[in-house]
Formats: structure tokens, C-alpha cells, sequence
């Protein structure tokens, strides 16, 4: 089920309901060709929740041949064998809010940053950026729902309408 809608301050959301693990890795392999180099995505969700399954399937559609990890104890993973490198942050651990993982130098290395709980490190994040928050909302189903005003993005939104309505 797709639904979308703007907001006046020229947002698009859309939500996404993935019934399957497999489902939510595809998202992100789709999401791989309207990514750019500088993109910034902010995945936010419960333990388990799915980030990881999402940028590994991301990681994929990149042509990044390595198993994509949870980074929670290293912080920080890079990928740098495909289309676009990729820095895989989780900012768990940063929830202070004080330490510096300096986010600006990714962003300025010409790769795709993803941040799971983003939340813990906002006054880091840019001002356009693909927020992704997944809700469990079943043993194996979840909700996806996106937010951007990176008009980058928006054909994104557009081919997910279309394949929802084969």
C-alpha cells in the first residue's frame, strides 16, 4: 500500500508497507539509482526494525559486493567498492550528542551517508536529507515511511506509484 501527499512546506512523504524482509531490501536496492554523491539518508526505527536490511538492499543496488553489518559497535562502516562509496553510520552509541563523527567530510567524500538513529546526532545532519522511519508492525511486516524536501529524490517516490499500481 502506497499513499502519498505534500505538505506546504513542500515535503514529499510517502509511506511504504513491506510484508517481508526481502521486500524492505528491495526498497533500498530501488532507491540506488536516484542516490547521489553527498546524499544524506536517516533511517530511524526500533532494534530490529529493519535499517539494516533497507541499506544493505541500498548497498546492493550500489554494486557494493560486501555483506552490509550492523556498524553499532564500530560506529561507522565504509563501503567503497561500487557505484558510490558508502559510510554506514549508527549514531546509537552518540547519544549524548556532543561527539563530532565528522558527518561534513563524508558528505564532502562523494559518497551516500546512512545514519541509523539520527535522532542522536540531528544538528549533524543536513538540511536536505531522506528521512526513513520503519515501524514493526507485524512478525514480518513493516511500515516504511519517507520524508524529503531533496527534489532528488521525488522520481524515487514516483516509480515506487507506479510499480504499486501494476
Amino acid at each position: 500500500m502506497i499513499k502519498y501527499h505534500n505538505d506546504e512546506k513542500d515535503a514529499m512523504k510517502h509511506t511504504f508497507i513491506s510484508s517481508s524482509q526481502l521486500q524492505t531490501y528491495e526498497l533500498g536496492a530501488r532507491l540506488a539509482p536516484f542516490v547521489y554523491a553527498g546524499a544524506v539518508i536517516a533511517l530511524s526505527g526500533d532494534l530490529g526494525a529493519g535499517k539494516t536490511t533497507f541499506t544493505g538492499g541500498l548497498a546492493h543496488g550500489l554494486d557494493i559486493q560486501e555483506h552490509v553489518i550492523s556498524p553499532t559497535f564500530n560506529i561507522m562502516r565504509e563501503y567503497r567498492k561500487g557505484r558510490l562509496p558508502l559510510f554506514h553510520i549508527d549514531a546509537y552509541r552518540l547519544e549524548d550528542g556532543n561527539a563530532d563523527i565528522g558527518l561534513e567530510e563524508f558528505v564532502d567524500d562523494g559518497g551516500v551517508s546512512v545514519i541509523e538513529w539520527p535522532q542522536f546526532v540531528n544538528h549533524l545532519i543536513p538540511r536536505h536529507v531522506l528521512s526513513i522511519k520503519i515501524s514493526d508492525i507485524g512478525p514480518s511486516s513493516r511500515r516504511l515511511e519517507f520524508e524529503t524536501t531533496d527534489e532528488r529524490f521525488f522520481q524515487y517516490f514516483t516509480t515506487l506509484e507506479r510499480m504499486a499500481n501494476l
